[in-house]
């Protein structure tokens, strides 16, 4: 085939002159990554609060906090993508039905509100607890936070408990509705060989639980390190548990819509073939070879009942590799879809920004913007299971058998 080079992206064989921009960049690809950490933190918070796994008790209120930190910056890409940020009311006052994105301000909001819910209702009784021991402006804020609602009787935590319960269960099928969606989005795209799929959806969520598990995995090693408390073993073996379910299914799936593609052999398979062997070669590798060490690490530990630091160090270069291979496929799917011609018979090559409003360095940004946000509540809401008692005067409403909360300890 005939190479032609224009002055910005080279191309190879039958291209329209219009093909050789590319309407979705770089932030799209981590658009649908952020809102997989988000459904795969999630579970892991709904596994203790909805099937009372115990192993996941020291965690639930940490992963739950990630998920609503990591939600606050799924839309972020997309209102960087758009420009005019102000643009996106338009999708949600004036909603078209027959488009796919337009469903996502409504999905977003809902799931937003939920976690907002979730949290507080998780969180009530240590926000009354430090209300009390609080002063100045820090004080203030918790009283605020309390918003009126100060009983700590067994009765009223009993119902913050069940509330709470209640909402994890609607979000469990929220934030499969929520990646599934992002999936959907791609898989509904007939015109695009690379992406029309009944599988895609099927794949974003499962490999969005898979970097979600990686995510906590890594935090929670990360944060004990610095916060020198033990890594508990039975978290870990319960995360061992998810991440080789994930691992081990998305690489199924993955493989099956590879063959599928293959064997209807439609026209323009070749150029397919072309695309993984050329511009998105090391995407792919990356993909398939960071699941790849994930599954057998995941397994080995499995097969021979590991524990301890031998636990902790395998499974955390486990987990932050399904991180990586996870945001490999994404680059693939949404850049590599579109480095394919629509007529199937060229390809193209995507040379990314390295800064500028939908550069490298604004996804950078973009994506250290909720781990530091993450640390900042973490400072305000602890999660981490630490006593500390009410000093006298005990507030009237405090029943004696209910002055101690499980707070973090103050500074």
């Amino acid at each position: 085939m005939e190479h032609v080079f224009d002055h910005v992206t080279p191309y190879i064989g039958y291209v329209y002159p219009n093909e050789t921009d590319f309407p979705w960049s770089q932030l799209i690809v981590i658009y649908p990554y952020i809102t997989g950490l988000v459904a795969g933190a999630f579970v892991i918070s709904s596994l203790h609060h909805v099937f009372n796994i115990k192993s996941f008790a020291p965690i639930s209120r940490f992963a739950l906090l990630t998920a609503l930190c990591f939600m606050f910056f799924a839309p972020s890409p997309l209102l960087f993508h758009l420009g005019q940020p102000t643009r996106a009311f338009n999708a949600v006052i004036t909603p078209h039905w027959t488009s796919a994105m337009a469903a996502f301000g409504y999905v977003a909001g809902f799931y937003l509100c939920l976690l907002l819910l979730e949290v507080w209702f998780a969180f009530r009784a240590d926000i009354v607890a430090m209300s009390k021991v609080r002063s100045g402006i820090m004080g203030k804020v918790y009283g605020l936070l309390t918003l009126g609602s100060d009983d700590v009787s067994a009765r009223a935590l009993a119902i913050d408990h069940k509330i709470a319960r209640i909402l994890s269960m609607i979000g469990i099928p929220a934030a499969c509705g929520l990646h599934g969606y992002v999936g959907f989005v791609f898989g509904s795209l007939k015109t695009r060989e690379w992406w029309s799929s009944d599988l895609m959806p099927v794949i974003f969520l499962l490999s969005a639980v898979g970097s979600g598990v990686g995510l906590i995995i890594v935090l929670y090693v990360i944060v004990s390190k610095f916060r020198k408390t033990p890594i508990l073993d039975d978290t870990m073996r319960g995360l061992l548990y998810v991440m080789f379910t994930g691992v081990a299914i998305v690489m199924v799936i993955e493989g099956l819509e590879m063959l599928e593609m293959v064997y209807k052999a439609r026209e323009g398979i070749d150029t397919v073939r072309a695309l993984i062997a050329g511009p998105i070669w090391a995407g792919m590798y990356i993909q398939w070879g960071m699941s790849t060490f994930a599954l057998l690490v995941t397994s080995a530990l499995l097969v021979f009942n590991t524990h301890g630091k031998r636990l902790v160090t395998w499974l955390f270069l486990s987990g932050l590799a399904m991180m990586i291979g996870v945001l490999a496929m994404r680059w693939n799917v949404v850049i590599g879809g579109q480095e394919l011609s629509k007529t199937m018979k060229g390809l193209l090559t995507f040379y990314p920004e390295m800064f500028g409003r939908e550069s490298l360095f604004t996804v950078l940004i973009i994506s250290i913007c909720p781990y530091v946000t993450l640390w900042l509540v973490t400072k305000l809401l602890p999660p981490w299971d630490e006593k500390i008692k009410l000093l006298p005067p005990w507030d009237e409403k405090i029943e004696p058998e209910h002055k101690v909360f499980d707070v973090h300890k103050l500074a």
